[in-house]
């Protein structure tokens, strides 16, 4: 059988994809209707006996999707094929019970929700994968000085331990989110038609809140034959922030790998991986790469999870499929790109020499701050200060000299710091601020 979307064959880890399979998804619409059958049973609506055939049968083993698409062909309606099929495999009179009293939505979206729950604990895991990799790494490298950049130039130094902290303190708060979301997004609903639950009866309440508490998900409290779709574009904004965070941080290997910096890399495999057809030498960032093109495609499911909200009236149908799409989608990508990620992290090659090197070529301009505040300190003001040390480093630039022999031969300067003082204020390991604390302080941390 030939494959057409690049994520049957090429994108994805295997314990995401397996929740979003015809198979996987049969099984939970299945567990909705065994549900509802114990739920009616337990309000007194229909025998017990039936309730447990239903169950009983409402498994991949009784029900097969062969059979569910044979019916669907006929129906052209798939949860009503899931009824037929569910049907047949019933034995006695438990099969005119099935389904009783609800919607398609009502199984669908309660399904779905069993679905995300899932996914939400596999990225979960996923994420502490990936802040588990930037913690060593932030660890490892909290006194490790490299060049701090703004607008793309030289700033000032910082610690290469403290770039890395600030990326694990961003994952914490992708974990706070899904987590926060998780009661909002993890809803299914038992109501009917319109929501108003009148098929199942006057206990549709206790019935819609028994199916729940079985499947262990939250309760749309005002549903219309859906479930709120601001929820999913809740849950696929979370993913596109998260994504959006992954992409980030590989295009920050991305840049620092870059020839002319080259103080960190990608693993790579010296025995047989290839990173050009015909440039030799290459050896290419192209796992971060991946992650940032794939970040540009769930970004792009944010619009069409925010064009399923406004549905007509009570539901309409130009939700469903792309939703069909969307959901799986997103939640694959955003998995195997946290995946990827955390091993870009977990081998990055980190090069210090090369980062000491690159801070060292500036010639001392990255200490004008340093510098400024020093006078500052020594009772110059601090706009007197900052024009003083500009002009020094203007002309440092322009005659292609260290900042610190410009600063040096200043009469205002040589008035209020000594050689010594001078020297320790352009030493960029006495001026790395609270680096080591934020870095020891995120470590620590540990999030839900």
């Amino acid at each position: 059988m030939s494959l057409l979307c690049p994520i049957d064959f090429r994108y994805g880890r295997r314990e995401m994809k397996d929740l979003f399979t015809e198979e996987a998804r049969l099984r939970r619409l299945l567990e909705v209707e065994a549900a509802l059958a114990r739920a009616h049973a337990k309000a007194g609506n229909i025998p017990a006996e039936a309730a447990r055939e239903i169950a009983a049968k409402a498994t991949t083993r009784h029900v097969s999707v062969d059979r569910v698409l044979e019916i669907e062909k006929e129906t052209r309606h798939d949860v009503m094929a899931v009824v037929i099929a569910l049907t047949e495999k019933c034995s006695g009179d438990a099969g005119k019970y099935v389904h009783l009293g609800a919607t398609s939505n009502d199984i669908s979206d309660t399904a779905t929700a069993l679905q995300l729950r899932e996914a939400i604990r596999v990225l979960t895991s996923a994420l502490r994968d990936l802040r588990k990799a930037l913690a060593e790494l932030a660890r490892k490298h909290r006194t490790t000085l490299i060049l701090g950049r703004t607008h793309g130039q030289a700033a000032v130094p910082m610690t290469f331990g403290l770039k890395i902290a600030a990326f694990a303190s961003e994952v914490d708060r992708h974990i706070e989110r899904l987590h926060e979301s998780e009661a909002r997004v993890v809803v299914g609903k038992m109501s009917g038609a319109v929501g108003t639950g009148a098929a199942l009866g006057p206990k549709a309440g206790e019935i819609e809140r028994a199916v729940m508490e079985d499947l262990g998900v939250g309760v749309e409290q005002a549903s219309t034959q859906i479930v709120g779709r601001d929820r999913y574009a809740e849950f696929v904004t979370v993913l596109a922030n998260l994504a959006t965070s992954l992409d980030k941080f590989c295009t920050e290997v991305r840049n620092l790998q870059r020839t002319e910096l080259g103080e960190v890399a990608e693993a790579f495999d010296a025995a047989g991986q290839v990173g050009s057809s015909t440039m030799a030498q290459k050896e290419n960032p192209v796992t971060s790469e991946n992650v940032c093109s794939l970040a540009r495609i769930v970004r792009g499911l944010v619009i069409p999870a925010y064009e399923n909200v406004p549905l007509w009236h009570e539901r309409d149908l130009t939700n469903s499929a792309s939703e069909r799409i969307m959901l799986p989608h997103a939640a694959v990508l955003v998995d195997d790109m946290t995946a990827k990620t955390a091993d870009v992290f977990r081998n990055l090659r980190v090069y210090p020499e090369r980062m000491r090197a690159n801070l060292e070529a500036t010639k001392g301009q990255v200490m004008s701050e340093a510098v400024m505040i020093a006078l500052v300190g020594k009772g110059m003001g601090r706009q007197e200060a900052h024009r003083l040390v500009r002009d020094a480093a203007m002309e440092a630039r322009k005659r292609g000299v260290h900042l610190k022999e410009v600063l040096a031969a200043n009469p205002t300067i040589k008035k209020l710091v000594s050689t010594k003082e001078l020297d320790s204020a352009m030493d960029p390991e006495r001026y790395l601020g609270r680096s080591a604390e934020i870095v020891d302080a995120i470590v620590a941390r540990s999030v839900k």
